[in-house]
């Protein structure tokens, strides 16, 4: 075993997957946060920030990827919902977006992300924080 991977793979072997919904409004960041994850993660995505509310009260999801910038709702005012929610104020939130000057980051942390990544993301890097905020959420 030489990666984080690796251990949770071992770890995961006999337990359900967690799962990850991933929100934005770009169907290439879906295809490649799917390749990314679904060796290990039940992987959901959805581009309307509405519909991931909805999803999230209604099946069990164990982290959210969130972009800030989509129609309707944008990533950060869906966290800072998710946070005034006594149920989800827990739930990891992962900002996964374009927004990368220092500004934008202390944004993220205002509206209570958990971590922030900026695109284009280095998909060990992602696979790692993942795996550190859902492992004991399986």
């Amino acid at each position: 075993m030489n990666s984080s991977s690796d251990v949770v793979s071992v770890a995961r072997s006999s337990m359900t997957k967690p799962t990850v919904l991933a929100v934005d409004d770009s169907l290439i960041v879906h295809t490649l946060v799917r390749r990314t994850l679904e060796d290990l993660y039940n992987v959901v995505t959805t581009a309307d920030p509405v519909e991931a509310l909805s999803m999230i009260y209604h099946q069990r999801i164990d982290l959210l990827l969130l972009d800030v910038s989509m129609p309707n709702l944008n990533g950060l005012e869906l966290c800072r919902i998710l946070r005034s929610l006594p149920q989800f104020a827990a739930l990891p939130v992962i900002m996964l977006t374009s927004h990368d000057r220092p500004f934008d980051r202390i944004q993220g942390q205002l509206a209570g992300a958990t971590e922030y990544i900026t695109k284009p993301f280095d998909q060990d890097a992602l696979r790692s924080l993942v795996a550190y905020h859902t492992l004991d959420r399986a």
